[in-house]
């Protein structure tokens, strides 16, 4: 004798996946990450934030101990507002004065105290405009 398929287990389990889907959607586009800022756009914020700037020199002290001590500049190169990052943690091998680097942390006491190990270069050949060689 065969079992008859119920409607209703297939009504719940699509709602559920429904349920899933929009929470998946919800969390990739509106999903809690941190705001990310401009160095330029910095003052006055509390709590954390992605910082995304140019590296200026001096480039000061050791990642590990004690930190790494640095300044960001806005990329764009508009406005001259820097400010002082504090750094611990693993430091790319594209780290440098003058490349383009976003960290997060906070501002505390007018320095950005990063998380550690939250750097990533971004490497300016990759968005640079293909050069035309004919």
């Amino acid at each position: 004798m065969a079992r008859k398929a119920s409607p209703a287990r297939l009504v719940i389990a699509l709602a559920v996946a429904g349920v899933l889907a929009v929470f998946l959607l919800y969390t990739s586009i509106a999903g809690g990450g941190n705001p990310s800022l401009a160095p330029s756009e910095l003052a006055g914020r509390t709590g954390d934030v992605q910082l995304a700037g140019r590296v200026v020199g001096p480039i000061r002290g050791d990642s590990h101990a004690g930190g790494l001590r640095f300044r960001l500049e806005d990329i764009s190169g508009e406005r001259r507002t820097s400010v002082a990052v504090l750094y611990t943690g693993s430091v790319p091998d594209l780290f440098k004065a003058g490349r383009d680097i976003v960290v997060d942390g906070e501002l505390q006491k007018g320095t950005f105290v990063a998380q550690p190990g939250s750097m990533i270069t971004k490497c300016p050949s990759k968005y640079a405009p293909k050069s035309d060689s004919a």
